[in-house]
């Protein structure tokens, strides 16, 4: 019987995830869990009606925190000191194809006989069914078409024998009683014989390996034994006598004993045969419940099949998806955290169904399908909203919890040197710090240690630790940038850097790549550039002159109030 799957809402950040995007992700999920746990329990219903989404009673919901990138050193040191899991990858929120309402039925033997396998059939009210090995390996599909083709070679009277059809088969098929013989052989030769003529006509008709319908006549079944058939039917529910079953095993042959009369029996015989012989096992297509279903979607509509099979990574069969089930299916269901631009957000968010947006950016370019909930304040870090809305719903924070909104804070301001921090983020930040028993100084020291070890670091792994696409009018650009307390540490890096800027520019045929260099105790940024451009208009935006390829600024920090609304304005203008 098919089980129900968990309706998942996948919380998720940007890419190249900072601290903040990984740590809003897991304590949001925490929080809509602990509230769809409450509301199932009858617990303040009314007062969770402004967080709750329309559809979200479902016992069969969960929120799932999920990542658009790799964690970075920082972010990592986090997650191990409060002991949670990092969050499930995904390279693309597009829907996928285990998404969607997959057929979940299970496969069928090749040995089934068309009778079981159209039984089947009527009782799923499915038109196609896979056929499975021992290992539950796709091996071919029987449709109904298929089924009906069999019938229709009801003329072929040497059928049987060609689909090796198993005695067990022709028993199933006949409702028969086995009286000599084993049922796990098969027909291999043979033709299909009806006994109604006189016995000299059938005595000369009967050939070796035969398989002979009859009645209750002595004679003819003697006459088909001494002729080497492999297998005899008796209709009617007549009995095969002892010394017919003793001369029967001594030749070989199967005496099978049928309640059904001789018409029935010829015109049912074929339904024994093994779906193997009539399924499809050339040229099958089958989908991954990994495949995005938009790649899928131009080959299921050229196909004339009805339903195709789905596998899982070890090829294993899963169940059946119809051309239909495109139609009627439900895409992603995504919760956006610390981020609302498209260039910013995981691949296929504009496939996605966008169900909520929380952020403190300035409001991008992400579209949605029908109204959201938006929450978005000017504060300097996610988790300050994501704290409050515990407060609002009167949920206890945990101290795992608790450590991990405290430390995205403390990340996002720089331990509140930032110009983005406000007193909301300070305030909530030290009752957080005081739930979770830490000490944000010496904590944020740690963390930022761990966080820095740039020398340990890759170019890719340093220019991607945070870096985000912007675009101002209609010229893309990406800031990258990386935080030391170690003014040396970030001074050793800059030619490499340039270098690395430079080819990843060319590689996302972008006009202009920025990144800053962030000295937190100083409080200062060294800003790199490349690009044919870059040079004029940070020297527009900051109205000071530059060097060769980079700048420095004193007293910034912040890539969102400080850096990005100069060169918007400069690229604007």
């Amino acid at each position: 019987m098919e089980t129900k799957r968990q309706k998942e809402v996948y919380i998720i950040g940007h890419k190249n995830p900072d601290t903040d995007s990984i740590c809003s992700a897991i304590a949001y999920a925490s929080l809509k869990n602990e509230i769809l746990r409450r509301v199932h329990q009858g617990e303040n219903v009314e007062l969770y009606q402004d967080v709750l989404i329309e559809g979200e009673n479902s016992e069969e919901m969960v929120y799932v925190p999920a990542r658009a990138g790799q964690i970075n050193t920082e972010t990592n040191y986090v997650l191990k000191e409060f002991k949670q899991k990092v969050p499930e990858y995904m390279i693309a929120i597009r829907t996928q194809v285990g998404d969607v309402d997959i057929r979940r039925n299970k496969g069928i033997p090749a040995d089934y006989s068309l009778k079981k396998a159209w039984e089947t059939m009527r009782g799923t009210e499915a038109s196609t069914l896979a056929v499975t090995d021992k290992k539950g390996c796709l091996e071919g599909l029987i449709t109904v078409s298929d089924i009906a083709g069999a019938y229709m070679s009801v003329l072929n009277t040497q059928i049987l024998g060609e689909a090796q059809t198993p005695i067990a088969n022709i028993l199933e098929t006949l409702k028969g009683k086995l009286m000599v013989g084993d049922a796990k052989k098969r027909l291999n030769r043979g033709k299909l014989v009806v006994s109604t003529a006189n016995l000299e006509v059938i005595d000369a008709f009967i050939e070796k390996d035969d398989l002979v319908i009859l009645g209750n006549r002595y004679e003819a079944q003697l006459s088909a034994i001494e002729n080497q058939a492999s297998c005899i039917i008796i209709c009617d529910g007549a009995k095969a006598s002892r010394t017919i079953c003793k001369l029967a095993e001594e030749k070989g042959c199967a005496v099978i004993c049928t309640p059904y009369d001789t018409y029935t029996v010829t015109r049912s015989i074929n339904q024994s045969i093994p779906v193997s012989f009539f399924m499809i096992k050339d040229g099958l297509i089958s989908f991954s419940e990994d495949d995005y279903v938009a790649d899928i979607k131009p080959t299921m509509m050229s196909k004339r099949h009805r339903d195709f099979p789905i596998v899982d990574k070890d090829g294993k069969y899963v169940g059946m998806i119809s051309r239909r089930t495109l139609i009627d299916m439900n895409t992603k269901k995504v919760i956006l955290v610390d981020h609302n631009e498209v260039d910013q957000a995981a691949d296929g968010a504009d496939e996605a169904e966008i169900m909520e947006i929380i952020d403190h950016h300035k409001l991008g370019t992400v579209e949605t399908i029908r109204p959201v909930k938006v929450r978005n304040e000017p504060v300097g870090c996610t988790a300050t909203i994501v704290y409050e809305m515990y407060m609002e719903n009167q949920i206890p924070v945990s101290r795992e919890i608790a450590g991990i909104l405290c430390a995205a804070i403390i990340s996002d301001t720089l331990m509140f040197r930032s110009p983005t921090c406000t007193p909301t983020d300070q305030m909530i930040a030290e009752q957080l710090a005081e739930i979770a028993g830490i000490d944000i100084e010496s904590f944020a020291m740690k963390m930022f240690e761990e966080g820095s070890q740039l020398r340990q670091k890759t170019d890719s792994e340093i220019f991607y630790q945070d870096y985000k696409k912007f675009v101002a009018g209609d010229i893309p650009y990406a800031v990258g940038q990386i935080t030391s307390m170690n003014h040396g540490e970030l001074m050793e890096i800059q030619e490499r850097l340039l270098a690395y800027m430079d080819k990843a520019r060319t590689e996302t045929e972008l006009p202009m790549v920025f990144f800053m260099l962030t000295d937190i105790l100083k409080e200062s940024t060294r800003l790199l550039f490349v690009g044919n451009e870059a040079k004029f208009y940070v020297e527009k935006g900051f109205r000071t002159e530059a060097g060769e390829n980079y700048i420095d600024l004193e007293g910034v920090v912040s890539r969102k109030k400080q850096l990005i609304p100069k060169l918007t304005a400069a690229l604007q203008q």
